[in-house]
């Protein structure tokens, strides 16, 4: 089993009627630790049986990331180590955490405010409030590390528009704060300025029921705006097929562009994203977990992550 040292990567504190939960692990943009996972959950449960906690915030103290995902290279660590025990625990304990968000029955609020990708997704998304500043930028890039987006990503990429859905399953691109709320990735968009005030008037009774709070401080978005420009950048994305998808990706984009993704990644996060469709969120974890447990043990990841998070040279050489 993965035997790191106890976490202090997480604070957990009571502020008024507010349980908050801050992710403090700046130098590494808060990618998550099985240790991290486990704070995290932690804090999930104390805010939950506390009956003084009438909302729960989820923040960073990060000024450039929300959470840059999973601790990816540890676990290419513990692929290279064939660690298989270790891998397990960390994707299991991620995924009940992020079923435990979904099924919170207090009223769970995530700040995104900086980059959110992979895990961090996973600790908002399947929350109830999705509050995205400007500064934002929401992405699941597992495949240019030959992984495969989990986390519940299947669950929810799969439920947006199809085209747009599956080029973000498959490119990894980044939407912006204002197209997070228009796909419904996010609920609702608060300036940065505004945040530490909202985040006042969650924890002050006085201030009104939490909806009103959110309501309070929500900035109008141009949604058919943002969803137009989304279809154009995912044009040919909702091709039946995968080889469709990819000639058009390859139109749009160059040969030279799909050369950084792997193509067995690519392969698994096409049909993982079919096969999830219409099922549970639990469903679609189970199936993720296969998923990621495979990917994680094949060349293509191990390649991937020296390219992208190890070496930094982005030049993966792929196994086909």
């Amino acid at each position: 089993m993965d035997r790191q040292a106890p976490t202090r990567d997480v604070d957990v504190e009571r502020k008024g009627r507010a349980g908050l939960i801050t992710l403090n692990r700046p130098a590494a943009l808060n990618a998550l630790t099985l240790p991290m996972i486990r704070h995290l959950q932690a804090a999930l449960d104390t805010h939950l049986a506390d009956p003084g906690v009438q909302v729960i915030v989820i923040r960073s103290a990060s000024p450039k990331a929300f959470c840059a995902g999973g601790d990816m290279r540890r676990i290419r660590e513990l692929s290279l180590a064939g660690d298989v025990d270790a891998i397990a625990a960390f994707f299991k304990e991620e995924y009940t955490l992020n079923l435990a968000i979904a099924d919170c029955p207090k009223p769970y609020v995530a700040l995104i405010d900086g980059i959110a990708m992979g895990g961090g997704l996973g600790l908002s998304v399947h929350g109830g409030h999705r509050v995205v500043t400007e500064q934002a930028g929401l992405a699941m890039p597992e495949t240019a590390i030959g992984f495969i987006p989990d986390v519940g990503a299947s669950y929810f990429l799969s439920r947006l528009e199809p085209a747009i859905g599956t080029w973000l399953a498959l490119t990894g691109a980044r939407v912006s704060a204002v197209e997070a709320v228009a796909t419904g990735l996010a609920t609702q968009l608060t300036r940065h300025e505004r945040l530490q005030g909202l985040l006042d008037q969650l924890a002050d009774v006085s201030a009104g029921s939490v909806e009103e709070v959110l309501v309070r401080n929500a900035e109008p978005v141009q949604i058919e705006d943002a969803l137009k420009a989304l279809r154009t950048r995912a044009a040919g994305f909702d091709a039946p097929g995968l080889p469709e998808v990819l000639a058009a990706w390859r139109a749009a984009a160059g040969s030279e562009a799909l050369q950084a993704f792997s193509p067995a990644a690519l392969a698994q996060t096409f049909e993982l994203l079919r096969a999830a469709k219409g099922k549970s969120l639990r469903e679609c974890l189970a199936l993720e977990f296969e998923g990621s447990m495979h990917a994680a043990q094949h060349p293509d990841f191990i390649e991937g992550a020296r390219a992208v998070l190890v070496d930094k040279d982005r030049k993966p050489k792929w196994l086909a």
